[in-house]
């Protein structure tokens, strides 16, 4: 179970756009800041392939300009595998 957390940037100041489009992916809970133009992405997938899926969908996302990183948990890694 895959666990990342991310600071999602919209192009052009987009922010509701961004919310709309990260609202609607599986398995991804949405925070939007309220004095920024930046927006906190939680995923939380049941594996692998689904979690690789979610990465190749949100490349395709129109109205993110970035994504960083913030936060990763697997427990595949604590178990060894």
């Amino acid at each position: 179970m895959p666990i990342f957390s991310y600071l999602a940037i919209p192009k052009n100041g987009n922010k509701s756009e961004l919310c709309s489009e990260l609202s609607a992916l599986s398995y991804c809970e949405i925070l939007p800041a309220d004095n920024q133009d930046v927006v906190v992405l939680v995923t939380d997938t049941p594996d692998e392939t689904a979690e690789e899926t979610l990465q190749q969908t949100l490349k395709n996302v129109q109205s993110l300009q970035s994504l960083s990183l913030a936060f990763g948990y697997d427990d595949q890694e604590k178990q060894g595998k």
